[in-house]
């Protein structure tokens, strides 16, 4: 890694901050709260900054789905429809990023996120087993279906947490264990992420040459965070979940204030 880091020269810095954040991403998501910032002190154009983001962080998550997809154990008509409605919800927020104010989603994210982080420390046992059957197969399809909608929508918008909002809904609402609920958000999140790419590569708005160099540097940190969390399952990836939640409630917090 070292000799990596100082072949990298002036990209040092940003390749492995963009390796940390795939590491992060891959266990609990959230590392777009360490990408963009490093996008941006780097020089990255604001113009460019959601669509090289994008680049990166989908070559970073194809190695973490491709680990996480034999957890997933779900029927292929179940997953096709939710990667539809991912890809399709994605496309839709990444076309209308320019008509929603960012301070919006912000304000969203203040009145979402603790609720979030308070259920993630009160509830010690969150996540450890699967009661989805509990719910009926109709029942499970139409909650999976909005939440891939809706928090894919979100990731075309904006994107940091998007595995984190993913992870906490399929375990909280449908009743899937964590490691399974973090399998089906980074199968989701990379549909997202691919459809958002195509998007903001028709407009023009990537610097195809910085995404993939640093997306492998991601690509890296994903391929360690990934084998983690296979490997501790919940006992990891609850606190990572709860870490990234007040991470980026802090962060909006202290950008509203700047």
């Amino acid at each position: 890694m070292t000799g990596l880091l100082h072949a990298l020269g002036p990209y040092a810095p940003l390749a492995a901050l963009v390796f940390l954040a795939g590491f992060v991403d891959s266990i609990a998501g959230g590392g777009g709260l360490i990408t963009l910032p490093a996008y941006l002190a780097h020089g990255l154009s604001p113009a460019l900054l959601l669509g090289t983001n994008k680049l990166s962080s989908s070559m970073g998550t194809s190695v973490a789905a491709a680990k996480f997809v034999k957890e997933t154990r779900f029927g292929a008509d179940f997953l096709f429809i939710l990667l539809v409605l991912a890809a399709g919800g994605s496309v839709l927020g990444a076309r209308a990023i320019s008509l929603v104010p960012p301070e919006v989603i912000r304000y969203l994210l203040i009145i979402l996120l603790p609720p979030v982080a308070i259920f993630l420390a009160a509830k010690k046992s969150f996540g450890l087993a699967d009661t989805s059957k509990a719910h009926t197969e109709g029942q499970l399809l139409k909650r999976s279906g909005a939440i891939a909608f809706f928090i894919s929508c979100y990731d075309g918008l904006l994107g940091p947490g998007t595995g984190t909002f993913l992870a906490v809904a399929f375990s909280r609402l449908c009743g899937f264990d964590l490691l399974r609920s973090t399998a089906l958000a980074k199968l989701l999140n990379l549909v997202s992420n691919l459809a958002a790419l195509a998007t903001f590569l028709y407009l023009g708005t990537v610097n195809v040459k910085l995404g993939l160099a640093m997306g492998a540097a991601g690509m890296a940190g994903n391929y360690l965070g990934s084998h983690v969390a296979l490997k501790k399952g919940a006992w990891i990836i609850r606190p990572m979940l709860f870490t990234v939640s007040a991470a980026l409630l802090a962060k909006i917090a202290w950008d509203m204030l700047r």
